[in-house]
Parts: structure tokens; C-alpha cells; sequence
């Protein structure tokens, strides 16, 4: 029997890092998973992220055989960053993707200069962390998570990807820094070359070739963020399809033939190859589920739930006033009256109204410059429920494909098979 060549995608967020081996035909061979906790009581420790990599990467490596090994891709939570000094190494704690820079003045800068549509407005964006790090240590770059970690593997920091690098104001359009973010103050210097994802980066470095017992071949492929992989982990990768994650709250995702930039409902454009990936996420979702029953109540009520009759009831399903997307407004009131007395047509209206909600999130997208909904893709808790699941294929009216794999790493790992193919690899 041949040995075929596998590649391997690693996600690393909050809680841990996975690592799947993929083969040419898309399916995982083996995977590995290390909590972050086992090595820091800190989830923003560079070293808990280096360690848990490392041992998720060597778990599946015990799986398989490492020369078969020809690319390895990265993912990470978008919008974390931290500066390092000329070897690599951190000067400070890291900036995590929720983290909000308090400093007025470095807002007020990126507020008067970043265009409307730039995903850099907010607290939380990596420009304004770019700008507090410059203020208070001297790096010699300053990287985001994906990038430090895929640095570590060729023994280089000086490389980003495009998806990473949107929240530090990096333009996805003209593919470049824009000479705005000079005039913020920040030294441009401090920024990493920017590649698209899925282009190859380097060979990993004689070092970490010995410790992995890897071909000092293995090709190290630029990442994504988190969000990214998750879509492409689904099989969604044609214009019109759609990912929808169920969640605590509903996030829509649609690939497009366009850049979509809307600001004012925090939707913005990743570039996928030759496409971009837009998306938008609602308040509403399983959070209005959970303030009003169990998960076992649900499963129980469910089973009575006949999606083919509609109640006829209007609901927008919120937990509190504020909407962010379809509709953008803080004080949008939640609709969930009348309430019948039967529990389970209850339940069934709260489904419709978030399955309503879906539908017009996708139209808002196509209303902005999308292609027409082909069809949608589930993740999530919610993608469980057969009522639900039924209630929303009809109110969408548009086919349900499998979803491929809800792991982020196999998205990440269609990636590194991307960039082993560009470099005639495979």
C-alpha cells in the first residue's frame, strides 16, 4: 500500500489548540487536542500556546507516519496580537481578540483617520493594540497569534496572512498596508508582511524538523483566523453558499464573488482565494432558548413540534433590547407576544422567529452585494434539532447540505493542502 501524503491544520483559541492530519481526499486521518490549562492558569501565556500546539502536533504525529507530512497551516483567534523582540520572543502579555485598549487618544487617532469601512474602528482592533504596544515596550515586530506560532515552526516572524491582518487595518482590496496608518503614529516597520491565505510561507526550520521527526521539506502554509476555518472546515467554497452557526447566538456567514463592507452592522469581507467571505452575527440564537428552557425541556417539547404547520405567530426572539444584525439598532425591542399556553407552540414560534431572522440576514447580505443564497450549512448546537431544522428549510427554501466537519484545524488543514498544491508539493 502507498503511502499517501497527508497535510495537518491546528487551531488554536482560548481554551486549547486541536491538530488534524488531513489526506488528499479531504478526510481526517487522525487528530489531537491539549487544553491550554494544562500548562498556564493563563490562557493569554504565548507559552501555553506554544506548548499546546506542540502536543496537539504530537499527538497526531503518533498517529501517523511524519514523513508523509507535506505542509502544516495554522489558525488563530483574529484580532489577538503581541510584541516580540528580534528573536521572537514576547516583551508582553498578549492583547487577546476581546480585549479593549482604554486608551482615548489612540481611538480618537484611528477614528479621525481609519476610512468608514475599515474593520479597525472599535476598542478591540488590532490597530489600537498595534498603537498601545508601540507606546509602552520597543518591539521589533508586533504578530498575531497565528503568525507568532507559525513563526516558531520556520523560525521567522515576519509573516502574517490577509484574514489575520483585516483588524489591524490591512486593505484586502489594493492587498497592502494603506499609508493611513502611518499617520495614526504607528511605525510601519512593526508590521509583518502580509501573503494570502493558504500561500506558502517556508520550509519548517532544521529544528523543528528534528523535534517532530518531520522531512525538513514540510512546507509551513499561511493561516486564517478562527472564524475563517470554521467556515471553510464545513465544505462550504462556492459563491452563494452559506454557513449558519447556532450558537448562544445565530452568526451568518456567505461566500461571495464581491467585498462586502458594512460597518454599521459589523459586517466586513475576508478574501478566501479568489472570494471573499462576509458575515454578520444577531443577538438572537440559543441564548433566547436557554432563558426560557432547559436543553432537555427543548428536546422533549421538540418531538411534538409539527414543522409543516406554522403558528402564525410574529416573533423576533431577544433575551433584551439591542439588535446588531440584520438590523442594526441598540434599541430594538424583542417581539415575543402573544405567549400560547401550549409550551411547544411556544418553542415552535421562538424557532420560526429565529429562522425569520436567518432569512433576512441573508437577504440584508444579497441586498448589499451578494450572490443569491444556494444554500446553507449548519454548525452549532442548534443544527441538532430535527423541528428546527425542518422549520428553517422551509422558511429559507434552499438545500441543506452535510456539513463536512464542524473542527476548525480541518479547515486550517484545507489550507495547508491548498498552499502544498501552489507549491507543486502534492
Amino acid at each position: 500500500m502507498i503511502d499517501l501524503p497527508l497535510v495537518i491544520g491546528i487551531d488554536i483559541g482560548t481554551s486549547g489548540a486541536r491538530a488534524v492530519a488531513m489526506g488528499l481526499d479531504r478526510r481526517v486521518a487522525a487528530s489531537g487536542m491539549a487544553k491550554l490549562a494544562d500548562f498556564s492558569d493563563d490562557h493569554r501565556a504565548p507559552e501555553a500556546w506554544a506548548a499546546a500546539v506542540d502536543t496537539a502536533l504530537g499527538f497526531v504525529l503518533a498517529a501517523v507516519d511524519p514523513g508523509r507530512v507535506r505542509a502544516i497551516a495554522i489558525d488563530g483567534t483574529s484580532g489577538t496580537l503581541l510584541p516580540v523582540n528580534e528573536k521572537g520572543g514576547p516583551l508582553a502579555r498578549p492583547m487577546m481578540y476581546n480585549d479593549p485598549v482604554e486608551d482615548k487618544a489612540i481611538l480618537s487617532r484611528i477614528a479621525a483617520l481609519a476610512p468608514q469601512d475599515s474593520a479597525v474602528h472599535g476598542s478591540t482592533s488590532g490597530l489600537a493594540k498595534a498603537l498601545w504596544f508601540q507606546s509602552r515596550v520597543s518591539p521589533h515586530r508586533i504578530l498575531h497569534q497565528a503568525d507568532w506560532l507559525a513563526g516558531r515552526l520556520i523560525g521567522r516572524y515576519e509573516i502574517s496572512d490577509e484574514n489575520n491582518a483585516l483588524k489591524t487595518g490591512y486593505d484586502p482590496i489594493a492587498r497592502r498596508w494603506p499609508d493611513w496608518i502611518a499617520e495614526t503614529g504607528l511605525d510601519m516597520g512593526l508590521l509583518p508582511q502580509v501573503v494570502p491565505a493558504g500561500a506558502p510561507l517556508d520550509h519548517i526550520s532544521n529544528e523543528t524538523a528534528a523535534r517532530f521527526k518531520l522531512s525538513p521539506k514540510t512546507l509551513v502554509v499561511a493561516g486564517t483566523t478562527d472564524g475563517c476555518a470554521s467556515f471553510l472546515a464545513t465544505g462550504a467554497d462556492k459563491p452563494g453558499d452559506g454557513v449558519t452557526a447556532l450558537g448562544t447566538t445565530m452568526t451568518i456567514k456567505l461566500l461571495s464573488k464581491r467585498p462586502l463592507f458594512a460597518p454599521e452592522y459589523g459586517l466586513y469581507s475576508h478574501r478566501i482565494g479568489d472570494h471573499w467571505l462576509a458575515g454578520g452575527a444577531s443577538n438572537s440564537g440559543g441564548i433566547v432558548l436557554a432563558s426560557h428552557f432547559s436543553d432537555a425541556r427543548i428536546a422533549e417539547l421538540s418531538k411534538s413540534i409539527d414543522a409543516t404547520q406554522p403558528t402564525g405567530l410574529d416573533y423576533y426572539p431577544l433575551t433584551k433590547p439591542g439588535e446588531r444584525f440584520p438590523i442594526n439598532d441598540p434599541q430594538f425591542q424583542p417581539r415575543m407576544t402573544p405567549r400560547p399556553r401550549d409550551d411547544a407552540r411556544f418553542l415552535q414560534a421562538i424557532f420560526e422567529g429565529i429562522a425569520g431572522i436567518e432569512k433576512l440576514a441573508y437577504a440584508r447580505l444579497q441586498s448589499l452585494g451578494s450572490p443569491a443564497l444556494r444554500n446553507v450549512r449548519t454548525v452549532g448546537g442548534g443544527a441538532k434539532n430535527a423541528a428546527w431544522s425542518a422549520i428553517r428549510a422551509r422558511t429559507l427554501n434552499v438545500p441543506f447540505p452535510a456539513v463536512a466537519s464542524e473542527d476548525a484545524a480541518a479547515g486550517t488543514a484545507r489550507l495547508a493542502l491548498q498552499g502544498a498544491r501552489i507549491a507543486e508539493f502534492l
